[in-house]
């Protein structure tokens, strides 16, 4: 994960101060996230709310296995929307930038909770067969 900031933190400790659905650390976690996300695409562009909720999925399984849907929930995130209202904060805040073409509806009904941090998918070793 990337190393925060002492500005950084107080940037997020003020955003949590006005508005408390979501902890710090899911914060911190999409910004880690999106490095994470950029850094398995061939080359630095800008990505969409659907290829950073992959990422972030992704990258939650790396951090927390099969407790990541309960670290979400404990960081106040229950669906694909909760992470949308996170990045557009960070956008708010001048902590992001966002195109013309993002919107929070890029972000709704991405995948279902219940199912998306199910670890077997991701890491199924191949058949030999």
């Amino acid at each position: 994960m990337l190393t925060p900031t002492n500005e950084l933190l107080k940037k997020i400790e003020a955003i949590y101060r006005k508005d408390r659905r979501y902890k710090p650390e899911a914060y911190l976690f999409v910004l880690a996230g999106l490095h994470f996300t950029l850094g398995q695409m061939p080359e630095p562009r800008h990505i969409t709310g659907q290829e950073l909720l992959q990422g972030l999925r992704v990258y939650g399984l790396d951090q927390f296995g099969p407790l990541t849907a309960q670290v979400f929930e404990h960081w106040g995130i229950h669906r694909t929307e909760d992470f949308g209202q996170i990045v557009f904060t960070l956008v708010e805040n001048k902590l992001l930038r966002k195109t013309e073409e993002d919107s929070l509806d890029d972000f709704k009904e991405v995948y279902d909770f219940s199912h998306a941090f199910d670890p077997v998918p991701l890491y199924r070793l191949p058949d030999d067969a």
